[in-house]
């Protein structure tokens, strides 16, 4: 753009009059509750300003019935203990119990000349009256989750603008019998709505079913005009690279506008990108909703979106308006929008589908995910934090399940900024929509395939969800539900009409694991195995080419148990043998916090004797499971596969399995080994045949590159295995030397350490993997009976809310392994929670430093905090941290 041209732009825009001051405001305090059977007066009376709320209880909104009695102390937190069995079900209680009024006062004066004020609710479960100020919004109930409301109110605003809304919220129909199947007794899914809350293997009950209204409620202010679901398609045509000069890409941009007035209304729909602007004339009649697309537009040497590990994650502002009279807003709509375009294709050699993304395939690293919180308290801070914690794991893709929602726009949000993209279930699932035959399911399958019982309301709602979150770079593809395809019309209707009219850009796949997305020509597709498994099955062991479930077990440390166990029931389990049944003993708690048997794989290092041993003991295991799945994968890169997806990251309860970090944000040893596994290039050790090999993600080849591999022993005592100089092309895995002879005979007696070390030209490491190995008996005896050794740390603020902490192993003394950094309160001792570590659960070779990154949000008038060390055999250290105050 000539300067010229840019500064006529930034006339042409000072020139224009803006909107009122506060266009868009959410309505999330002051809210008051009551349950229905309390509440003598009907909607009409009940929304009248006047009307006295003597005795009502503080509301959370965003929120739900529970969350309301939580905050109210009328219900002890059900993520603790066994605190879940001591709230009534809604199952027993009756819909009445969990059937509430929701009031809300709030000031908004009447629209002045031809202005126009607007009521959304992003979501209310099950369905709800509408009421303001005597009023009723909605002529008929409003049913459905996942279907946003929108409603006029300029006639309703009192002429002192003094206003109340009212909303009762009656919960889903059925409810569900929670028996302990996997959606209970399955009736839940005759709604459009979550189906975990009626249980699942992974979380008791949600005893109100999330009854409320559980997403944001605001009040916008327009002119004549209400412009509304904008959407932007980006095409990027050719292969590309993430640097270097960039050829043209292409925007396709729509948007409706909305006229509720009585005249036609003429102006102009503008956007503007790069600092370009694009026009379009419009005539919008009255009482009428207009689409409107815009002049194709190009954007010269664009900025692209990567998926994490591939490349930047560049967004541009996009800010649409549309304007009467040539320079006066009536309404306007901002955007990030991510520069990329999705595709796919079959492997031909795989026999599954590979995405890709700027014309270059993509191999996925996945997490499942179910949901940010079970009891829907959702945050941006939060999913924030949860994202970052998957874009730290070196994942690029996340899969919404489809037991829960299609996610807040908030999620996609942090999934732009992380590069994590976005599989997105719809709502149905194997479990509950009848894949199988299920004796605690209420109904037969022949039934359960028609759920839910309101088809036209399902295509209703995911035609206005795919409205919401079409815009954002991250989604990547569509699927019609978890391990079950929704009913014929349905999936006819997505497939056939709403997806190619409302999207048209991304990949649908049927069901999670359909032969569409990949097919073993060994028996069909599928998923799994969910629990521990030897090391050795995840290289050796070929499955699915794209599985989009595949897990093992997650269990935090001692500190992490704590936080939901009472003391009382902080007992470690123990393994019993492979011919008792059960296999373990476990504490009736841990049952109920759906823990998974870790068997056997904890002996090696010895039974663990208290559950401080056990927690650490579990980490050493986690790092490994984790590391290992990811590795094995990536070593077959695509000859056996294409992708898998870990089932699962994490856990919205505080659940005992399959999860990265707990429920309270904080990692476990998983995170890490995940981390390690699944570096973008990465050298590792081949277990099964004993070969070095490095798998290199990235779109160019790596030169020059120096391959140094070490063998330490328990005493610290270094053998150099080999140095060479090595090449990684673009895009693959390849074996590079057997080590076999020289494992074997190092580590027969204790076992031995394994340093693996990708070097450049200038000494940089730009891999490293450290692996402990057992001795010949496969035990870690050597490990059992470590010495210790001193570690010197260090720690310094580096800037606000980021520390350094420096480890230093003397020469000559054993390898300081298997390190957990925490910060943590002065006071207390116990963690902050989130901290982001550039590394954790570190080892420290003799002679050498190591230097972890910790990044964190300082909180007003708190301490400043000091970093906990403590190793396998390093005892507890804790540092202060130079330079750091209190905020």
């Amino acid at each position: 753009m000539t300067i010229f041209r840019y500064l006529l732009l930034l006339l042409t825009l000072a020139s224009i009059s803006p909107l009122a001051a506060q266009q868009r405001y959410e309505l999330n305090s002051g809210w008051q509750a009551m349950p229905i059977a309390k509440v003598p007066a009907a909607g009409a009376q009940l929304s009248r300003p006047g009307y006295a709320l003597t005795g009502w209880l503080p509301a959370v909104v965003p929120g739900t019935v529970l969350t309301t009695q939580l905050a109210n102390k009328q219900v002890p937190d059900p993520f603790f203990g066994m605190n879940n069995e001591r709230i009534p079900d809604i199952y027993r209680t009756g819909r009445d119990y969990y059937t509430y009024w929701f009031v809300k006062d709030f000031q908004e004066a009447p629209a002045a000349g031809d202005g126009q004020v607007w009521l959304h609710l992003r979501g209310v479960n099950y369905s709800c009256e509408v009421f303001l100020n005597g009023q009723k919004l909605n002529k008929q109930t409003h049913h459905g989750m996942f279907l946003r409301q929108a409603y006029n109110i300029t006639p309703y605003l009192a002429k002192d603008g003094r206003n109340r809304l009212a909303v009762v919220v009656y919960p889903p129909d059925p409810v569900g019998n929670p028996n302990g199947g996997q959606g209970g007794d399955g009736t839940i899914a005759r709604n459009v709505s979550t189906q975990y809350t009626a249980g699942w293997d992974w979380i008791r009950p949600i005893r109100d079913r999330n009854t409320g209204i559980w997403d944001k409620v605001t009040i916008e202010k327009t002119r004549a005009i209400n412009l509304k679901n904008p959407h932007v398609i980006t095409r990027v045509p050719g292969v590309r690279l993430p640097d270097g000069p960039q050829a043209p890409a292409s925007l396709d941009v729509t948007a409706e506008l909305e006229n509720p007035t009585a005249k036609a209304v003429a102006g102009t729909l503008q956007y503007t990108i790069a600092g370009q602007l694009v026009k379009q004339a419009v005539t919008v009649p009255a009482h009428a909703t207009k689409l409107v697309r815009m002049p194709a537009h190009t954007l010269a040497s664009p900025r692209l979106w990567w998926p994490n590990g591939y490349g930047p994650q560049n967004l541009y502002a996009l800010k649409m308006q549309f304007l009467t009279g040539g320079k006066t807003v009536s309404d306007e709509e901002n955007l990030q929008v991510g520069v990329r375009q999705l595709g796919h294709v079959w492997n031909e050699h795989t026999q599954s589908m590979q995405v890709l993304l700027n014309g270059q395939k993509i191999f996925v690293k996945g997490g499942n995910w179910i949901i940010s919180d079970a009891m829907l308290r959702f945050t941006k801070a939060r999913y924030d934090a949860e994202i970052r914690f998957h874009r730290d794991m070196n994942l690029n893709l996340i899969r919404i399940w489809g037991g829960a929602l299609v996610e807040r726009p908030e999620f996609y949000e942090a999934c732009d900024k992380y590069g994590l993209l976005v599989m997105q279930d719809f709502w149905v699932s194997g479990d509950a929509n009848g894949r199988w035959v299920d004796p605690q399911k209420l109904e037969d399958q022949w039934t359960r395939r028609q759920y839910p019982n309101d088809h036209r309301l399902f295509i209703n709602s995911a035609a206005d969800q795919i409205k919401m979150v079409r815009n954002y770079a991250s989604l990547g593809i569509w699927c019609g539900g978890n391990e079950i395809t929704p009913p014929h019309d349905i999936l006819t209707a997505l497939q056939d009409s709403l997806l190619p009219r409302l999207d048209g850009t991304r990949w649908f796949i049927p069901f999670s694991n359909a032969d569409s997305m990949s097919f073993n020509n060994q028996g069909g597709n599928g998923d799994g195995p969910y629990g521990i498994q030897p090391i050795s099955q995840f290289w050796a062991h070929r499955t699915y080419p794209f599985n989009s479930e595949v897990g093992s077990v997650g269990v935090g440390d001692v500190e992490s148990l704590e936080r939901f166990l009472p003391a009382a029931n902080l007992v470690a389990p123990r393994y019993l043998g492979a011919s008792s049944k059960p296999t373990e003993q476990v504490d009736s708690m841990w049952t109920y916090h759906t823990y998974i048997n870790y068997e056997q794989y904890l002996l090696p290092y010895g039974a663990p004797r208290n559950i401080k041993d056990f927690g650490l003991k579990a980490q050493l295991v986690n790092y490994d499971q984790y590391r290992a799945l990811m590795e094995g994968f990536s070593s077959h890169m695509w000859d056996w596969y294409t992708g898998s997806i870990i089932w699962k990251t994490q856990n919205p309860w505080t659940a005992m399995r399959g999860q990265m970090y707990d429920y309270y944000l904080d990692p476990n040893a998983c995170l890490y080994g995940l981390r390690s596994g699944s570096e973008p290039l990465h050298v590792m050790y081949n277990p099964v045949d004993s070969m070095v090999m490095i798998t290199n993600n990235l779109f160019r080849a790596k030169r020059d590159l120096m391959l140094v591999v070490d063998a330490y022993d328990m005493a610290g005592k270094k053998t150099n295995i080999t140095q060479v100089i090595v090449e990684a092309g673009p895009s693959m895995s390849k074996k590079f030397l057997p080590i076999n002879s020289v494992v074997k005979q190092l580590g027969q007696q204790k076992g031995l350490f394994l340093s693996l070390q990708l070097q450049d030209l200038r000494k940089q490491v730009v891999s490293n993997n450290f692996y402990w190995l057992p001795d010949g008996r496969g035990e870690y005896s050597g490990l059992q009976n470590m010495p210790k050794t001193a570690v010197r740390a260090t720690a310094h603020q580096t800037a606000l809310g980021k520390i350094a902490v420096t480890l230093t192993n003397p020469s000559g003394a054993p390898v300081a392994f298997f390190n957990r950094l925490a910060l943590v309160n002065p006071s207390t001792q116990k963690r902050i929670l989130p901290v982001f570590y550039t590394d954790n659960y570190v080892s420290v070779l003799p002679g050498e430093s190591k230097t972890v990154g910790l990044d964190y949000t300082p909180a007003a008038g708190q301490p400043a905090p000091v970093v906990s060390v403590e190793g396998w055999n390093v005892d507890k250290l804790l540092l202060p941290v130079a330079g750091a105050a209190t905020k």
